[in-house]
């Protein structure tokens, strides 16, 4: 994980960034740190998502909470793809330029 400081975090998601970055410290790498900091991993990308693309995380959230009609499921997919180009809106291009 990169340090705090060359991490751009959503002022929303300060405090779980500061307690992921705590428990990467306590938890020596490999399988348990996994484990241990895996629910603020989660947490985090959950709470950056929801702050680049508002609109696109609670429909995804709301539309693909459980099964449903084949509509339901259409619209999931439709959320989901309305999410992916938000965030792919979001990327930096770190290729060099030719």
């Amino acid at each position: 994980m990169p340090p705090a400081e060359s991490t751009v975090v959503p002022v929303d998601c300060e405090r779980l960034h500061r307690a992921l970055c705590e428990c990467h410290r306590r938890v020596s790498p490999g399988l348990g740190r996994k484990v241990s900091c895996r629910h603020l991993n989660r947490a985090l990308a959950q709470c950056m998502i929801s702050v680049a693309c508002p609109e696109e995380s609670e429909a995804v959230r709301s539309l693909c909470a459980s099964g449903g009609t084949a509509l339901k499921r259409s619209q999931c997919q439709q959320a989901q793809l309305s999410l992916s180009i938000c965030l792919a809106s979001h990327q930096h291009d770190s290729s060099p330029e030719s």
